[in-house]
C-alpha cells in the first residue's frame, strides 16, 4: 500500500513532468540545488505519503460508520458518552505524527536561514514593476524589466523572460540581499529553493548554490499592484570561464556612475597621449 502512495505522489511532483514553468503544471520545477532538493524530497516522501494515508483513513472510517451504524442495522441508538482509550490515541498519534514531520522540516528551515560565507553577492530591489540588482564588490548596477510579447525571440518564454538577466558562476555559494523601493515584493526562484519578501526599508537575505548550468526561472510572487505579474526573474548559471567574460563586459555596460566617470577620464588620457 505505502508503496502505491509513494508511486502517486512520485508522478505527481515528478520533475520530468514540469521540468520549467509550463500551464496546468502539478510538481515541482526541477531542482538545482540542494535547498530544493531537501525541499522536494521532504514534500514526496514525507509529506504526502502522511497526508494520503490520513485522507484514506479518514475516509474509509466515515463509510464505515454510515454502513455498519446506519439507522436500519440499529433500532436503539448508543449510549455511549466515550472512550478514554480512543481519545489517548487520537491525541497521541497527531502528535507523534507532527513531530516525525517536524524534524526534517527544521532541518530544511535550519540550512535555509544558515547562509555560509558567501562568493558572490546581488542585492535585489523591487520597484513597481520591475528588478534593480547590484554586485556590490563589483561595482556593477542595472535594472530588469520584463520583454514585452512583441519583442520576444524565438524560444524565449512568455512573460518570464527579461532584458538584463543576472548571471552566476555554478557551484558557488550566491547570496542575495533583498529589499524593495515602494511596497511589498518577493523574489522567487522555485528552482533553488529561494523566496524572501522585499520590504521598504528593510534588507532580508538568503542564498543558493547552483549545481547545474541553465536559464532558471523566477517570478515576484508578493501582490504588489496592476502589473505584479510582470515581474519575472531570470537567473543565468554559468561556468566559471563564462562568468569572468560576463563581468568583464558588465563592469564597462553597467558600472555604477562615478565608475563609468573614472572609464571616461582613462580613455580621454590614452587617447591624449
Amino acid at each position: 500500500m505505502l508503496k502505491k502512495i509513494v508511486s502517486i505522489t512520485f508522478l505527481l511532483s515528478n520533475p520530468l513532468l514540469a521540468n520549467e514553468p509550463k500551464d496546468w503544471q502539478l510538481g515541482f520545477q526541477k531542482s538545482a540545488s540542494k535547498s530544493m532538493s531537501d525541499i522536494i524530497w521532504f514534500h514526496d516522501y514525507m509529506l504526502l505519503p502522511i497526508i494520503t494515508a490520513i485522507t484514506v483513513f479518514v475516509l474509509f472510517l466515515l463509510l464505515y460508520t454510515c454502513i455498519r451504524y446506519r439507522a436500519s442495522r440499529n433500532k436503539v441508538a448508543s449510549t455511549t458518552s466515550h472512550n478514554t482509550m480512543i481519545e489517548v490515541l487520537w491525541t497521541l498519534i497527531p502528535c507523534l505524527i507532527l513531530i516525525v514531520m517536524a524534524v526534517p522540516s527544521f532541518k530544511v528551515l535550519y540550512s535555509q536561514d544558515t547562509i555560509p560565507k558567501a562568493d558572490v553577492t546581488i542585492k535585489a530591489i523591487g520597484y513597481q514593476w520591475y528588478w534593480g540588482y547590484e554586485y556590490p564588490d563589483e561595482n556593477i548596477i542595472f535594472d530588469s524589466y520584463m520583454v514585452k510579447d512583441e519583442d520576444l525571440k524565438e524560444n524565449q518564454p512568455r512573460l518570464l523572460t527579461v532584458d538584463n538577466e543576472i548571471f552566476v558562476p555554478v557551484n558557488k555559494v550566491v547570496k542575495v540581499m533583498i529589499t524593495a523601493n515602494d511596497v511589498l515584493h518577493a523574489w522567487a526562484l522555485p528552482s533553488f529553493g529561494v523566496k524572501r519578501d522585499a520590504v521598504p526599508g528593510r534588507i532580508n537575505e538568503t542564498w543558493f548554490k547552483a549545481e547545474r548550468t541553465g536559464t532558471f526561472y523566477g517570478q515576484c510572487s508578493e501582490l504588489c499592484g496592476i502589473k505584479h505579474a510582470f515581474m519575472p526573474i531570470t537567473v543565468n548559471v554559468v561556468t566559471e570561464k563564462e562568468y569572468g567574460k560576463w563581468l568583464e563586459k558588465a563592469k564597462i555596460e553597467f558600472a555604477k556612475e562615478d565608475i563609468k566617470n573614472d572609464i571616461k577620464i582613462v580613455k580621454k588620457i590614452k587617447e591624449m597621449k
